[in-house]
């Protein structure tokens, strides 16, 4: 993938929030994967735990806003739980937003 798009993916992604957590998805880590082919984008992500209540409304989002990237024609959301999402995975901004640092 391009350097450019994947930067707008990702500048895209830290727009939406976890409605738990004041936390971006991306710096979150709950991103594990971004591939792009042909304009078709394939995103691997886990959620913060299995049976996250606001889970569809999150895929949505995220599906909805990478679409909403001029290069993308469809994106497809992969929920995955290996591996196992834990607080290490989350960006030093996100640990320092949370008070973690």
């Amino acid at each position: 993938m391009k350097k450019e798009l994947e930067e707008k993916l990702i500048a895209e992604l830290k727009t939406i929030y976890d409605p738990e957590i004041p936390v971006n998805v991306y710096d979150l880590g709950l991103i594990y994967d971004l591939n792009e082919k042909d304009g078709i984008l394939e995103v691997e992500m886990t959620l913060t735990a299995p049976g996250c209540p606001v889970a569809d409304q999150i895929v949505a989002e995220i599906k909805e806003k990478m679409e909403a990237v001029e290069e993308i024609k469809e994106a497809n959301i992969n929920l995955v739980f290996e591996p196992t999402w834990t607080m290490d995975m989350m960006t030093e901004e996100a640990k320092l937003e949370l008070g973690m640092l």
